[in-house]
């Protein structure tokens, strides 16, 4: 179902807008809607690097601009009587790639015995969502694909009891990029959003990477990079002339630039935009000035592995400069001691997984003072993304690494998110499980281990912190001004 305007012409980089009211009668939801048009993730050897101008075919068949819909889920074929939770999922992909399609609700609906109504969004992507700099800030919208999740939000907070929803029950769930939408939207708006758009956050594998201030050097060089592809350099509006590209010329654009940046980096995330978010995000969460009021937090045991060049590694300081062109070189010189007794592939996986995906979980945690669940994935090789088909088990068959068939241990992991979405708390199980009781994370720093034995049993533990991970999301977390997290 189309949520918002198709943001075309003029509306490319400008807020989402109401549909247009004159369609009259009921509309016919019964095919998946088209894609928003999509990049690959970064391949260069460093970080900044020159752009080139360079053909790039598009293959993105099957993708529109006119992408801002979403699908909602219901049990059985009729409105439930009594308002359900709702779940909202946001998919991941790095801000520049994932649709709706990709993803059925049927799988949560089983998961949850009919007893939630699921919600999927589509948000703008890559250069059409997240194009940053002052020419945007000032004749646009800055994070238009955050905006674009926000309305959809908003949305669901008008309309879903239509559908039997309950709207002052409404968990925000995403994975990777989906997980960093969910982060941004506890800290957006000084923690203070009206209405309240969810009452719950899960975050899968959270995705937090640099977020600049929009006019800062980089955001502003990627803006002047875009305009000089688009031959737009010498014009007096620079937006007027970029809203004027065809969708192909964009499209190229768009794949130019996310393919130049750092191996398995994504170059266009969100900016601090001086709307939504004013502030450096750890900051905001160190005050405490969150949206929400319960949160549940997994992460993989082994997050950065796919993410590292590994014909080409470098050591943790060379590597960490390349990751955040800002660090100061004493401070690169402390992450090669940090790390030190790691070989150079060790120290990359580690340092992509600590500071994009696992500390700032930690963070953010910290934030909801007593009412946040921890856990791990740690089913071998428990790599970014490897999760995801034990709750949505239909995507189990595009899953490069191999899936544990246990039948308890499915139950058990996908339950723990169901019985949150239903009641915020993962200890209310809707089916009986093999989880022990999940303490808070804040009392003892514990957290909840998934994982199988050497001879295929299921091994569901709790499990203390590593000191040591601590202290590298401690280093991570003082450095924030130099990795503009």
């Amino acid at each position: 179902m189309r949520y918002a305007a198709p943001p075309l012409g003029n509306l490319r980089w400008q807020a989402p807008q109401s549909p247009a009211s004159n369609d009259s009668g009921i509309q016919q939801a019964t095919t998946q809607p088209l894609t928003c048009p999509q990049a690959d993730w970064g391949s260069s050897s460093s970080y900044p690097t020159q752009l080139t101008k360079r053909a790039v075919s598009d293959t993105d068949d099957g993708a529109s601009e006119d992408c801002l819909y979403l699908n909602v889920y219901i049990p059985g074929n009729t409105i439930p009587t009594d308002p359900l939770p709702t779940m909202v999922w946001i998919h991941g992909g790095g801000y520049l790639g994932g649709s709706a399609s990709m993803y059925s609700g049927a799988d949560i609906l089983r998961d949850a015995n009919n007893e939630i109504v699921v919600v999927i969004i589509q948000y703008r992507l890559g250069i059409y969502g997240f194009l940053p700099g002052s020419e945007v800030k000032a004749n646009g919208s800055l994070n238009a694909g955050i905006l674009d999740q926000e309305f959809a939000l908003r949305w669901v907070h008008s309309h879903i009891s239509k559908f039997g929803g309950d709207p002052s029950k409404v968990t925000i769930w995403g994975e990777s990029a989906g997980a960093g939408s969910v982060f941004l939207h506890t800290i957006a708006n000084g923690g203070e959003t009206q209405p309240q758009l969810f009452r719950g956050a899960i975050t899968s594998s959270t995705f937090f990477p640099s977020m600049y201030f929009y006019n800062d050097t980089i955001p502003e060089a990627l803006f002047s990079q875009a305009v000089s592809l688009a031959n737009c350099s010498s014009n007096e509006d620079p937006m007027a002339c970029l809203r004027a590209l065809s969708y192909d010329d964009l499209q190229n654009i768009n794949l130019i630039i996310n393919a130049e940046g750092l191996y398995g980096t994504f170059i266009l995330p969100p900016v601090i935009d001086d709307n939504l978010f004013t502030q450096r995000p750890i900051e905001a969460l160190k005050q405490g000035k969150v949206n929400g009021e319960a949160l549940l937090s997994v992460t993989n045991a082994n997050e950065g592995y796919i993410f590292i060049n590994q014909s080409n590694p470098m050591n943790a300081s060379t590597y960490a400069t390349n990751l955040f062109p800002e660090l100061k070189s004493q401070v690169a010189i402390e992450t090669n001691k940090l790390y030190a007794s790691f070989n150079s592939t060790v120290q990359d996986i580690l340092i992509m997984g600590d500071s994009i995906f696992v500390c700032p979980t930690y963070y953010l945690l910290s934030a909801f003072r007593g009412k946040a669940w921890k856990g791990e994935f740690a089913i071998p090789p428990a790599t970014h993304g490897s999760d995801v088909p034990y709750y949505y088990p239909s995507l189990s068959n595009l899953s490069a690494d191999p899936i544990f068939e246990n039948t308890d241990f499915f139950d058990a992991f996908s339950g723990a998110f169901m019985a949150f979405i239903v009641s915020q708390n993962p200890n209310d199980k809707l089916n009986q499980t093999s989880t022990p009781f999940w303490a808070p994370y804040s009392i003892n720093k514990t957290e909840m281990i998934f994982n199988k034995t050497a001879d295929d049993q299921v091994d569901i533990h709790v499990n203390t912190t590593s000191d040591y991970l601590l202290e590298r999301c401690r280093f991570w977390e003082s450095i924030g001004t130099m990795t503009a997290q």
